[in-house]
């Protein structure tokens, strides 16, 4: 342990805390020189290894991640256009799956229409790994590459648990005001408990945990997010 985290593990005096208490002392522990990611980390009362307990989906955060996203959209005929009109980045068909089987990677998403999906389907060992293949539970297989645009560019984020039954999910930046990193903690945390499988049973979130990149983990109080 280094002295930096020595430091600023002692800012965690309590068993628990609220999300508004958690933050600012999450931003006063962040210790590195680059503007570190705020991060949540869920443990849900959850056997990923059965299908009917995977817990995963989409939510905008209200306030975003304080980068914008690369995005890459597959389409054909006007929704090429559309997405260019939205924002994407890069657009296009079958050149856009050559480009990645050559090994271009510089995007943060990728959307595709669902008659794009059989030359997709291709990169599935590529983007698979990285949590990038388009999936339509997750919004990014469809018609309305748009608004899949926009959300992505708005702060749009995808969760799925672990094989561990652990949700990581970044919330922002240090830089971000503490009210800011607690409401998009709070739009995650209610995105995950409405994902909850009907074969769930007991407690379903176990803990949840907030931390910067490198900073000491501060415990969240079940309690006061169940109340908000």
């Amino acid at each position: 342990m280094g002295k930096k985290y020595a430091a600023a593990a002692k800012l965690v005096e309590k068993p628990a805390y609220t999300l508004a208490e958690a933050m600012p002392l999450v931003k006063k522990a962040a210790f590195a020189k680059f503007d570190e990611t705020v991060e949540i980390a869920m443990r849900l009362n959850v056997d990923p290894k059965h299908a009917d307990q995977m817990v995963r989906g989409t939510v905008v955060l209200p306030h975003g991640l304080g980068k914008s996203k690369r995005v890459v959209v597959i389409a054909s005929g006007d929704k090429v256009r559309e997405a260019r009109e939205a924002g994407a980045d890069e657009v296009g068909g079958e050149d856009i799956v050559q480009k990645i089987l050559g090994g271009w990677l510089e995007f943060d998403a990728v959307i595709a229409t669902p008659d794009m999906m059989k030359s997709v389907g291709r990169l599935g060992k590529i983007l698979g790994p990285r949590g990038l293949m388009p999936n339509p539970k997750t919004g990014t297989v469809t018609m309305d590459v748009a608004r899949a645009v926009r959300d992505v560019k708005a702060g749009k984020v995808e969760f799925r648990v672990d094989k561990t039954g652990i949700i990581h999910c970044p919330l922002g930046k240090v830089s971000f005001e503490p009210e800011k990193l607690a409401e998009n903690a709070q739009a995650l945390i209610s995105s995950v408990v409405k994902a909850k499988p009907a074969t769930a049973k007991g407690r379903y979130v176990k803990s949840i945990v907030v931390s910067s990149t490198m900073g000491p983990g501060f415990p969240i109080d079940l309690a006061s997010v169940e109340a908000a």
